[in-house]
């Protein structure tokens, strides 16, 4: 088993990187693998609505979503970590899920749903619980569980040595890797013991007016 961590900050080894380090080596010391990924400081340009993704389940612009949604089906897990900015996430990782999760959606890709997947949030003082909530939003709407810690997903400081201090993010960082690996586990042990995935309906779609 392994799971996918997504560094959405554009400083690569940052709070954000040394908060998912210490969920890789819990994961690690649980027999979980696990891999990296930065989303970069190259600009990334929002979704454009053109439902192009429909057609091979990548997005039109050839960038870093496109790099993720080709090896993302194989990963049993994720982890996105976001700096907070302006009391939310970062620009990066916004427009980066925004892509990759609606392409997924609209071509039935099928990478992400039943797949465990928590936020890590980073800031220096305040916005972490609000950006958790915005970022949470993309798992509930793709079927995919929702991995908590004992607290709040997020570590405080200015920077990466400031993170370190922080012993209490430390210890959720540690406490979110050791759920997700068990949750991981019981999901192996479900496949093995014949346990079927819930059933799937053809997506309805409605709106207000009809």
């Amino acid at each position: 088993m392994k799971v996918l961590l997504v560094n959405g900050s554009p400083h690569q080894k940052g709070s954000t990187y040394t908060s998912l380090m210490e969920v890789a080596a819990t994961l690690k010391e649980e027999g979980i693998g696990t891999d990296l990924f930065w989303v970069g400081i190259k600009p990334l340009a929002g979704c454009l609505g053109c439902r192009k993704c429909s057609e091979k389940s990548l997005c039109v612009f050839k960038d870093r979503v496109n790099e993720f949604l080709d090896i993302a089906a194989d990963y049993d897990g994720f982890v996105f970590g976001s700096p907070v900015h302006w009391g939310a996430s970062s620009g990066q990782i916004k427009c980066f899920m925004d892509r990759a999760f609606f392409a997924d959606f609209n071509g039935n890709g099928g990478r992400f749903a039943f797949k465990p997947a928590a936020i890590v949030v980073c800031a220096r003082r305040a916005g972490t619980t609000a950006t958790i909530d915005q970022l949470n939003k993309y798992f509930a709407l793709s079927q995919m569980p929702i991995i908590s810690a004992r607290y709040w997903n997020c570590v405080h400081g200015a920077d990466a040595e400031d993170v370190v201090q922080d012993l209490e993010g430390m210890q959720d960082m540690r406490y979110l890797a050791r759920n997700m690996a068990y949750f991981l586990k019981c999901r192996e042990a479900a496949d093995k013991a014949g346990i079927a995935l819930p059933r799937q309906e053809e997506v309805t779609f409605t709106n207000f007016i009809r």
